[in-house]
């Protein structure tokens, strides 16, 4: 049995409110206590409590209201938080991190005012990341990803959802999906994969966007369930990529496999998205920057459906899985784009999750201490709310928060450990400050540096 005790917790934060995610006013609550210890046995949280701290060396942790005094033994690690804040590691819900290359020409472009419908026009954007990752073997996209996959994690990532699309042809996306495959079988943090053949048209089909469709739902889709190789199927819902009946028609192919949908919508314009996503139980809709006053409604009056349909009683056990409105305020900050309208959506008594969007061309960061003050910076979140957003919610948008983003007693052990500081507000205030000293996953002490 292995054990490690965290002593000298300044501030114990995030811990389970018993929800599969927040919503609303929720959101705003984070559960904290100061001067606290935590004990986790096999790499799953086992118990916490206040200091004193109990002593390693055979002495025993006053058990909770229906357990047993636990008994620590001379095995168990030690490590000393020295009042530093200790929190559930970020969960990363939007990532495209197996790519080929950079695009720093096209940041350059940007920058002379080029939009990025215009860089696509001119085939840049997708298609070129799709030109590179083409010529790449599968090996050297491995070792890339798994470059970019140690520095998420350093940065205090512990869960995250990767996509394919920089394919767009049955062989391509088949390489991304079995180099997500891999990633999830070599490094420690959790991950999900997610095909996105329909990311955009690939080029051999430009002009015959029915065409790619069919090969869509025809031929990649039933390779990719035969070979078991995603959890999800995500579609870019936008103006000039695809329209909701194309996104409806690829959604019902992916269920018939079992993956379940998360929607590229609303960044562009007001494509319907939100719509679509909700009609077919998406897990998540992300992006958002063009979010309407009407798709909150269709937000809510999902919600209120669900709560009829399945009673209030399961709805506030966590049973309900609704769509989860995902912001990506890096890809806001990048493009010089607005930025989802996050007070609206909890205002409303929606959920909200943020996430990193780390791709080559929009987004180039997976910092998910950034993306939160980002969030409380441009979206006028308050630090719990984003905090909030980034771990337990984000957690949900995965269909995981069961096991990951709180802190709770059997809770996969993937914590944050950062250096002493003022308040959990300070980790969004002090937004590029680099505060976080260690981040354990499945309750192992993570090397920070290579």
């Amino acid at each position: 049995m292995n054990r490690l005790l965290i002593t000298n917790i300044g501030t114990l934060a995030g811990i389970d409110q018993g929800r599969s995610c927040l919503r609303g006013a929720e959101m705003a609550h984070l559960e904290t206590i100061h001067d606290a210890w935590l004990l986790i046995e096999d790499g799953r949280i086992k118990e916490w409590g206040k200091a004193p701290y109990p002593d390693p060396e055979g002495a025993a942790i006053p058990g909770g209201p229906s357990s047993n005094e636990i008994s620590l033994g001379a095995e168990t690690t030690v490590f000393d938080a020295k009042g530093g804040t200790v929190l559930p590691s970020f969960c990363d819900s939007h990532t495209h991190i197996v790519y080929a290359g950079s695009r720093e020409g096209e940041f350059v472009d940007k920058i002379q005012g080029l939009s990025y419908a215009e860089i696509a026009r001119r085939g840049g954007g997708i298609l070129n990341s799709a030109d590179r990752l083409h010529e790449m073997s599968e090996d050297e996209l491995y070792e890339q990803a798994m470059h970019r996959v140690w520095e998420i994690i350093r940065k205090g990532t512990g869960a995250v959802e990767i996509k394919s699309g920089y394919g767009l042809n049955t062989a391509d996306e088949l390489k991304m999906l079995r180099v997500i495959r891999r990633i999830k079988q070599t490094a420690p943090l959790c991950v999900k994969s997610t095909f996105l053949g329909a990311h955009a048209v690939g080029r051999a089909y430009q002009g015959r966007q029915a065409d790619y469709v069919d090969l869509i739902v025809n031929e990649m889709i039933p390779e990719v369930g035969r070979q078991g190789l995603a959890d999800f199927i995500d579609v870019f819902c936008d103006e000039g990529f695809f329209t909701p009946e194309e996104t409806a028609r690829i959604l019902e192919a992916g269920a018939t496999y079992g993956m379940r949908g998360k929607i590229h919508g609303q960044e562009l314009a007001d494509s319907g998205g939100v719509e679509v996503a909700v009609r077919h139980h998406a897990l998540s809709v992300d992006h958002l920057e063009s979010m309407t006053d009407r798709d909150v409604e269709i937000l809510l009056e999902a919600r209120s459906k669900r709560q009829e349909a399945r009673g209030k009683k399961q709805e506030a056990s966590g049973e309900e899985q609704e769509t989860i409105p995902t912001a990506l305020p890096g890809t806001s900050f990048f493009l010089n784009m607005p930025f989802a309208p996050a007070r609206k959506i909890i205002h409303a008594g929606l959920p909200l999750a943020i996430a990193s969007d780390y791709n080559p061309g929009s987004t180039p960061s997976g910092d998910m201490k950034f993306v939160v003050s980002l969030a409380c910076i441009k979206m006028r979140l308050m630090p719990a709310e984003a905090i909030n957003a980034a771990t337990i919610n984000t957690a949900a948008a995965m269909g995981i928060s069961h096991e990951y983003g709180s802190i709770g007693k059997g809770k996969v052990a993937n914590l944050i450990v950062t250096e002493p500081i003022p308040s959990v507000d300070f980790l969004p205030y002090a937004y590029t400050s680099p505060i976080i000293r260690q981040v354990i996953l499945q309750g192992h002490l993570i090397p920070m540096t290579d």
